[in-house]
């Protein structure tokens, strides 16, 4: 089981770059980065909210989880 990281679908149809987005939650590129690829482990509930508030989405438009892959 994981969890998918749709952050970079849901910039697209925001039409918003990943530089654009960062700037605008005040968040560093490299965390954004590692957040967009999926490696990272965790994220702050308020990081999270940020970046709903920004993009004008809901938390499962970013995160999706996935039983497939076992």
């Amino acid at each position: 089981m994981r969890i998918i990281i749709n952050l970079d679908v849901v910039l697209a149809k925001r039409k918003m770059s990943l530089t654009e987005l960062s700037e605008r939650i005040d968040l560093t590129m490299a965390n954004l980065s590692i957040l967009k690829t999926g490696k990272a482990k965790a994220i702050r509930f308020s990081t999270l909210a940020a970046i709903c508030k920004e993009l004008d989405c809901q938390p499962g438009d970013i995160l999706e989880y996935s039983d497939k892959g076992e």
